[in-house]
């Protein structure tokens, strides 16, 4: 059977917020120009060698109904929970926390010996018969991340799904994810196999490649960028969010200069979305009802 490649449908460009105590990211899930995209609600980049940009953290709030995943690129970022959990997620480290019921927790980043830091937090949404779920908290560290080289030169990380036969330690999760850190030397070409029906974006890192076999900048909605803009570039670049259209297989070919990108894909739900800050149910009684809990005491379930 000939795989049917997947084309790129629109490419988001990340918009500046701050959000906890006073942390700067980069936001392009959850923005004006992208609502959300089933199953996934939010996707942050959060980046600096300021201190001032970071420091103040996310100090202890709740969570209920979804699951956060966090991956550090640089620098440190302290962790604490209602479960007992504690520790720091380091460089090349990956934070998969499922709420489920409910969950609070801190995450304060500290920086590396520069003062750099830097990483992402994806959420992704829980079904129904999931959001009560007992929590869980997943601290994966660098070197349980497999990594494979393949042909075209492209080198993956592994940290969720499989690449040429190598399965990451991330397993068991609804909405079968796939979470990929994926480097393409200049030249070289990445093709993957993603599964018809599942939403599938990738995030620019570093670099820029052609993200499709199209190459076509009008054939694609540009979010973000002016629409007058009339010398789009094909390759996508730096601080892209290429989302795709549907299909069985994605296509990435590095020319110029070498890029590095996540793909992340997941299934869709298909229920309704009730959303109020950390708190993601179906119906806004359930909203109403878990903030009365948090009031109350009453909001953490598990033991």
């Amino acid at each position: 059977m000939t795989e049917q490649a997947r084309t790129v449908e629109r490419v988001i460009t990340p918009q500046p917020v701050i959000e906890g105590a006073g942390v700067r990211l980069k936001r392009s899930i959850a923005t004006p120009a992208l609502d959300y995209v089933d199953p996934f609600l939010l996707f942050d980049h959060f980046g600096s060698d300021r201190p001032d940009d970071y420091i103040a953290g996310f100090p202890w709030h709740p969570h209920r109904g979804i699951e956060t995943i966090t991956y550090v690129l640089e620098g440190d970022v302290e962790h604490g929970d209602s479960m007992g959990n504690r520790g720091d997620i380091t460089a090349g480290d990956v934070q998969w926390m499922t709420a489920g019921s409910g969950i609070v927790h801190q995450e304060m980043p500290r920086g590396d010996s520069r003062g750099r830091m830097g990483g992402f937090q994806l959420w992704a949404n829980l079904p129904a018969s999931q959001k009560m779920m007992d929590p869980r908290y997943r601290d994966v560290k660098r070197s349980e991340i497999p990594g494979v080289s393949l042909e075209g030169g492209a080198k993956v990380r592994i940290v969720c799904g499989r690449v040429n036969g190598v399965q990451g330690p991330v397993r068991d999760i609804v909405t079968d994810p796939e979470y990929l850190d994926v480097s393409v030397p200049a030249g070289g070409t990445f093709t993957h196999p993603v599964k018809t029906g599942h939403t599938v974006f990738a995030y620019v890192v570093e670099g820029s490649a052609f993200f499709d076999a199209v190459r076509d900048p009008y054939a694609r909605e540009e979010e973000g960028r002016n629409y007058f803009d009339m010398e789009r570039e094909c390759p996508c670049g730096r601080e892209s969010l290429v989302l795709y259209g549907d299909g069985d297989a994605v296509s990435i070919a590095a020319e110029k200069e070498p890029v590095r990108f996540l793909l992340v894909s997941g299934k869709p739900i298909g229920e309704p979305v009730a959303w109020y800050g950390p708190i993601v149910m179906n119906t806004p009684e359930e909203i109403r009802l878990a903030f009365d809990e948090y009031r109350k005491g009453t909001f953490i379930k598990h033991r």
